[in-house]
């Protein structure tokens, strides 16, 4: 036993403010007199310790308390006491009982009670013991009494550190769960802060081994040299430095008996041609068992019930499974190499039977082999394809490139094993095993997987070249493998908004490697880009309906595209929805994120706000969950559309700085166009037309250095809107009537049911008074057509406001009221509070929840509401006219009002009190 009474402060620890918020407060309530007991709980290597000499040393420098500190040491487990011994031995001062009398006659658990009571009596007192599971039976049930009855008054706590809280069971436990990523990310910085550089892949590997275990990051860590770290150097595998944190987790199976040791040694290697997490099966493990030698009463009592195994196998119907991954690779790191290798093979044998997918088989038969094997190789290569998963593909392909003979074929194999790990959606892993192709020449086959994780999760520019590279490469042997580099490649271009590098990729795609509606989409696409627009709907249109009956993932997504461009937007969600369950059925799980951006964006288009926000939030969390930030910073800017439709304008502000943020970096141009068109429509939700105006202006001019060139015109009629509704349209006549005449030529060619009517409404905003409510009828005779509440509902706000700005109040009503309606219908909560208001302006009541609430301007009437909450924002008189279609006279008047009735004399003093 180890007791201490000078405990020194430890390192900082890292993602444990929660935990050690609640041992502050134990500590407070200590302080104040009130006693009480706490177990940490957690697996080997988590930090139980590291929280425990934190508890005690802030107990001790800020407190100014006692503190008695032991931790246990398993070789004196068998010794009756010795545990209390070593926490006796470290009390801060003499006790009426010697400590080598508990040694010799032991001590009573009311004796221990009364004793640690009286050392609180003269201060208050915390006991901390570490690892109390390697205690003696005796001295863990003397504690665990003792700790059950030290209550409020008792001027004493105990803090106890155990592997699991079944040893003290009756007292609160807290359970460490492994870092987050932010604070292994956070660790791993300090362990490295003297290294001059850290390679990504290396890091993502280190992040990814350690599992959120500190003390297995640390040791990690530690074996790496400068130059492996940096990326110079190869990795080694497996990556040394997990042997004490394994050992510790072994360590605890050390007093089962040999049979069920034997069968957590046949369940860890049972997991080794599963797919990560999905245990052993416990069929397989009953018969290996058997053919082990092992009697049927002993399986059934391990495997069926919990405490045969201490807790190391948990049984989930069919499926058996470790209680933590470290213990599984406890158990074979902690068995003989001879030992291991004949398990394998037992399993070997028992899976190769008649009838039986030969890769499970092979990969025990690889966990046998003692070194490099062709054959074998050549033979797991050979069965890693569909219908298997493609991380078991991944898996099965790397073995064969470690048992591979040839450093060609060993490049190869694992340049496969990337592309498998890719398709699974497990991009670190896949980084990993480009890590290890290594110099050799591995084809294209390598730059292909290269440039499509940049194309996820990397600057789009350098995917586009990458994947232009690999392209040319494959070419002489791999026709399949070309066209996706090169349908890659023309994405990447997409993404970065450069229709000149769309139209290079697409053009290099061989015709004749191509299937019919593969070559119409691809002569679509170029057709309407080369300024061709008629000739490419009609292919882009036989491309749709080519896929009527189609089932593979990305030829579904290309026809919803295909539908996009032609405005086709019903026809866009149903190809969206069908590619969307495609991937859910038959995958890969790395096209999960890029089916529900598009499906998303679809719905966004076809006024579907709700079910576009649904399923851009699923593809967010996928996105996350597979390593696509590129993905996850599109689906940000959806949900900013979303946001400006639904809001709250706060979800719609941070869902665009996201997408902005992410855009930025990775030259994501249709990301940050989105994203920018949402703030600049819950600017005009939130009647603040001129900052939209601003925002909206470098998006819909033609040229370089503009927004996306597909996107362009879809923010026209918010422009056109913003620009009259802040009084600009007469200093900017000639841009908005070229920008709506490039408007009226896209509604010509495109089937998109909205345009129609946002040209009628465009033209409605630019028109003399006179002349404008006559194209408010036909904006709207053009909604009844298309349907959609929304945009029918913003063309009715318009013309109402239109009608009270024209003193028409009582005809203004109408539109207003239905609009009203219609907003509340599709959940536009900030634009029906916007027509909430003029419907209040225009004389009628309204029952529209104000987000303010009661406040300082209850009193005040909704027009004087709405000009303090204005100029509170800081908007000029002018400015305020301007929002709220009244004369600046008006709200000069009103302001007057305002000032009165709330007691204050400036716009400074209205604005603090409205910050209140």
């Amino acid at each position: 036993m180890t007791p201490s009474t000078t405990v020194h402060s430890p390192l900082r620890l890292y993602g444990r403010s929660g935990e050690l918020a609640i041992l502050d407060t134990l500590s407070s309530r200590l302080r104040a007199g009130d006693g009480g007991a706490l177990v940490l709980t957690a697996p080997p290597g988590l930090g139980r310790t590291a929280l425990l000499l934190q508890a005690a040393a802030h107990y001790r420098a800020g407190h100014g308390g006692p503190v008695m500190y032991a931790a246990a040491s398993p070789t004196e487990q068998r010794l009756p006491y010795s545990g209390l011994h070593a926490l006796l031995c470290a009390a801060p001062g003499p006790l009426p009982l010697a400590p080598d009398t508990v040694l010799r006659s032991g001590i009573s658990p009311g004796e221990l009670l009364g004793l640690l009571r009286g050392l609180g009596a003269e201060q208050p007192l915390l006991v901390c013991v570490d690892d109390a599971h390697a205690w003696d039976p005796d001295s863990r049930a003397a504690l665990g009494f003792a700790a059950r009855r030290l209550g409020a008054g008792s001027r004493v706590a105990v803090v106890i550190g155990a592997a699991d809280e079944t040893v003290f069971a009756g007292l609160p436990a807290l359970r460490l769960g492994p870092l987050d990523d932010d604070a292994a990310t956070a660790l791993l910085d300090r362990l490295t802060e003297t290294t001059a550089e850290v390679d990504p892949v290396v890091r993502s590997e280190l992040l990814r081994e350690a599992a959120g275990n500190p003390r297995l990051l640390a040791g990690l860590v530690g074996r790496l040299t400068p130059g492996q770290l940096a990326g110079r150097n190869a990795l080694p595998y497996p990556l040394p430095g997990a042997e004490s944190v394994l050992d510790a987790h072994a360590g605890h199976l050390d007093g089962l008996s040999h049979d069920t040791r034997t069968l957590l040694l046949l369940a860890a290697a049972a997991e080794e041609h599963e797919p990560d997490g999905a245990g052993a099966d416990a069929a397989l493990l009953l018969r290996a068992g058997a053919r082990a030698g092992l009697t049927a009463a002993h399986l059934d009592r391990v495997l069926f019930a919990p405490a045969g195994t201490a807790g190391a196998l948990q049984r989930a119907g069919s499926r058996v499974h470790f209680s933590h991954p470290l213990l599984r690779r406890a158990v074979l790191h902690r068995a003989l190499p001879g030992r291991r290798r004949a398990v394998h093979e037992l399993l070997a044998g028992l899976l190769a039977g008649p009838g039986a997918a030969p890769l499970p088989a092979l990969v025990q038969r690889a966990c046998a082999a003692t070194g490099p094997d062709a054959a074998l190789a050549g033979q797991l290569e050979a069965a890693a394809v569909a219908p298997r998963p493609h991380g078991e593909r991944s898996a099965a392909l790397a073995r064969a490139a470690a048992l591979s003979t040839d450093d060609a074929q060993r490049a190869a194999r694992f340049a496969a094993a990337a592309e498998q790990a890719r398709l699974a959606g497990d991009t670190g892993r896949a980084r990993a095993m480009l890590a290890r192709v290594g110099p050799q020449p591995a084809g294209g086959a390598a730059p292909y997987v290269r440039g499509m994780l940049a194309l996820r999760d990397g600057p789009v520019a350098d995917a586009r070249e990458a994947l232009l590279n690999a392209a040319e490469l494959l070419a002489p042997y791999d026709p399949g493998l070309t066209l996706d580099a090169l349908f890659g490649a023309a994405e990447a271009a997409w993404d970065m908004g450069d229709a000149i590098a769309y139209l290079d990729a697409m053009n290099r795609i061989p015709v004749a490697a191509t299937d019919r509606s593969m070559a119409q989409y691809r002569a679509g696409m170029c057709a309407v880009l080369a300024g061709h627009p008629d000739r490419g709907h009609a292919l882009l249109r036989c491309c749709l309906d080519s896929v009527e009956r189609a089932e593979e993932a990305g030829e579904l997504l290309r026809a919803g595209a295909a539908a996009l461009v032609l405005g086709e937007v019903d026809a866009a969600c149903r190809a969206g929805a069908r590619a969307l369950a495609a991937v859910r059925t038959r995958g890969p799980e790395a096209l999960l994120p890029h089916a529900l951006e598009q499906l998303a964006y679809a719905e966004l288009r076809a006024g579907q706000h709700a079910r576009a926000r649904t399923h851009a939030l699923e593809g967010l969390h996928a996105a996350r969950r597979t390593g696509q930030q590129n993905s996850a910073t599109n689906l940000h800017a959806v949900l900013a559309l979303a946001a400006s439709v639904e809001g709250p304008a706060e979800a719609c502000s941070a869902h665009a700085d996201a997408a902005l943020a992410g855009a930025g970096p990775h030259g994501l141009t249709q990301a940050a166009t989105l994203a920018t068109w949402a703030v600049a429509r819950a600017d005009l939700a939130a009647g603040r037309p001129g900052e939209a105006a601003a925002r909206l202006g470098p998006l819909v001019r033609p040229g370089p250095g503009t927004g996306h060139f597909a996107m362009r015109l879809l923010a026209v009629p918010c422009y056109v809107e913003a620009m009259v509704l802040s009084g600009r349209a007469g200093e900017s006549a000639a841009e908005l009537e070229v920008a709506v005449r490039e408007f009226a030529l896209w509604t010509a060619r495109t089937t998109d049911p909205q345009v129609p009517a946002q040209l009628a409404r465009c033209r409605a905003l630019l028109a003399t008074p006179r002349e404008a409510g006559a194209r408010y009828e036909e904006a709207l005779a053009h909604h009844d057509r298309a349907g959609g509440d929304f945009e029918r509902a913003r063309t009715q706000l318009l013309h109402g406001q239109l009608l009270r700005r024209m003193r028409r109040t009582r005809e203004a009503r109408g539109p207003l009221r239905d609009a009203l309606v219609a907003f509340e219908r599709c959940s536009a909560r900030v634009w029906a509070e916007r027509t909430g208001g003029e419907l209040r302006a225009a004389g009628e009541a309204v029952d529209v929840p104000d987000q303010s609430g009661p406040g300082p301007l209850a009193g005040l009437t909704p027009q004087q509401q709405r000009i303090a909450r204005c100029v509170a924002e800081g908007a000029t008189n002018r400015e305020v006219a301007v929002r709220l279609s009244v004369s600046p006279r008006t709200v000069d008047h009103h302001l007057r009002n305002v000032f009165a009735a709330l007691g204050v004399r400036s716009r400074t003093e209205l604005a603090r009190l409205l910050d209140r």
